[in-house]
């Protein structure tokens, strides 16, 4: 019996899965098909697409697993996720499965066109619904699975440069946000001792990038839910940390996805503890993302949101308080990411004022983001935004522009300049997108920088670059050390702007003095001189 697992990549609330990220589901369906008897095989949808080969070879296979769902859609360069349109079009293995987020979106006249296309459709979350339709006398267990199903991420394609998305919880114990697709899920803790196995696991398998996610709010993670805002338990989230590190010393990221702010302005002297065993314990570069949502105390109420805008600033301040410094990657160690959803109820054209007069005001305060999300929302059956529907994402797109333009211009490039000054050397840029004077690349992390890197790089490659300009929400960086001698007309036209001509008709420089009597001193911080032979 053939089988395959067809990755067409998720982006969720809580779950990233598109290249770099690896989400928890392949490895959840890759151990499951094991204890089946199956040895499955994986494909990344990109690598389907380029591959005719092995589009036809699939069609011989007794059974594909196809895993897809964009809930909160994004900009992607690592990966091109699949589409519904796609999906409809395809032609995999005698027999076909579709799983994930994607099946919250299809309508019942889509399931019957799927079906018609010879692909099942599991309705989301999938996991147990999945396992009976092989064989109910299986035990199902997503720890068991996630453990045995590690050793699936040496068939992606960027392997060993991947980041593994760990499940730590599942669910909301808020879960009224009107929008929001966590209240499909029950409220499910895992126990640390099955994630130390599956990180130990993945380790062993030569991950060695993670990132603690698919939780509403890694702060009540071993928290006492006993209460409606769960009490976090720093003492238990230190013990976590210092285990994982101890079982895997050589890890080189180390991150965590969502914090909500309610339980920060709730339990400040528990999260300031939390906060500092981040700070301590995971890796520079580091995003706490956190959902204000909205800044209009009428959209808080008709949406039934979790945190007050005061409630989000003081949970801004506390990270800042102990996070903000860089890191030996170049970036600070650990910084708020800010989440914006605009077409919830009750919006009106002041709900955009509001939203950015809560941004002027973090501003004054000088305090740090590391990340301005701004989506509109999207609308899942099942939620309360069903009977909104997109009305007022249509009657406020001009002010949707409008306020993301204004952001991105005023808070977002000011912001970089503070997070990252010019001259700042950023390391471990992996390189994504090869172009012919620009190349783009990231760090293995979560939310990461985008740096567009001057000159031709292959991808693939990692580079260790410093900051020489900005964009809305990116970097423009060149290669740290970089001799003066090798260096292309446009890396050296970005730093030293005029005087790069007479570098240019002076080479070969022979010394660091030539460089600086020529270009100043500041040439020395972007340039080596290589040494000199005739």
């Amino acid at each position: 019996m053939r089988a395959a697992i067809i990755d067409g990549y998720v982006d969720e609330p809580s779950c990233l899965g598109v290249p770099p990220y690896i989400s928890p589901y392949p490895r959840y369906i890759h151990g499951m098909l094991k204890e089946l008897g199956y040895n499955p095989l994986y494909i990344t949808i990109d690598s389907l697409r380029k591959n005719y080969k092995l589009q036809k070879n699939l069609r011989g296979f007794d059974l594909a697993i196809i895993i897809a769902g964009i809930a909160v859609p994004g900009k992607y360069i690592g990966g091109n996720p699949m589409s519904k349109k796609e999906l409809f079009s395809a032609n995999f293995a005698r027999r076909n499965i579709l799983v994930g987020p994607i099946t919250l979106e299809l309508s019942r006249k889509e399931k019957e066109m799927l079906a018609d296309c010879n692909i099942e459709v599991v309705d989301f979350p999938f996991e147990k619904k999945l396992v009976s339709l092989f064989d109910e006398s299986v035990e199902f267990s997503i720890d068991r699975f996630a453990v045995a199903g590690a050793d699936v991420v040496r068939q992606h394609p960027d392997f060993p440069n991947v980041i593994c998305e760990i499940e730590t919880y599942r669910g909301c114990y808020w879960g009224r946000c009107s929008f929001c697709i966590e209240r499909i899920h029950s409220l499910w803790i895992r126990d640390p001792r099955w994630i130390l196995r599956e990180i130990k696991a993945l380790y062993d398998s030569g991950v060695r990038y993670f990132r603690l996610g698919r939780q509403t709010d890694f702060f009540t993670y071993l928290a006492d839910f006993s209460r409606e805002i769960p009490v976090p338990d720093p003492e238990r989230l230190k013990g976590f940390h210092r285990a994982i590190w101890r079982l895997c010393p050589g890890i080189r990221t180390l991150h965590l996805d969502n914090v909500n702010p309610k339980t920060i302005a709730e339990y400040p002297e528990e999260s300031r503890e939390i906060v500092k065993t981040v700070v301590l314990y995971q890796t520079p570069g580091n995003v706490a993302a956190m959902g204000l949502e909205s800044a209009d105390e009428r959209v808080i109420r008709k949406n039934s949101l979790c945190a007050s805008p005061e409630d989000v600033m003081e949970a801004v301040e506390l990270v800042n308080r102990y996070g903000r410094y860089p890191g030996y990657n170049g970036l600070p160690y650990f910084l708020p990411g800010l989440n914006f959803v605009i077409g919830l109820r009750g919006e009106t054209k002041e709900t955009f004022d509001a939203n950015y007069e809560f941004l002027e005001e973090l501003v004054e305060k000088g305090l740090l983001l590391r990340r301005i999300n701004i989506r509109q929302v999207k609308i899942f059956p099942g939620t309360p935004m069903e009977k909104e529907g997109g009305k007022r994402l249509r009657k406020h797109r001009k002010y949707f522009f409008a306020f993301k333009h204004r952001v991105r211009e005023n808070i977002d490039r000011p912001m970089f300049r503070k997070i990252l000054p010019k001259g700042r050397k950023i390391t471990d840029l992996r390189v994504e997108v090869e172009g012919e004077k620009v190349s783009y690349a990231r760090q293995l992390a979560t939310y990461p920088v985008l740096v567009g890197l001057i000159g031709r790089y292959p991808g693939g490659s990692f580079v260790d670059a410093r900051v020489v300009d900005y964009g809305q929400r990116s970097v423009t960086a060149i290669e740290a050390g970089l001799d003066v001698n090798a260096a292309t007309v446009e890396q050296l036209e970005y730093v030293l702007g005029k005087l790069s001509r007479e570098v240019y008709i002076h080479r070969p420089i022979t010394s660091e003095r030539e460089l600086e009597e020529i270009a100043g001193r500041e040439a020395l911080l972007y340039f080596t001189v290589g040494a000199w032979k005739n």
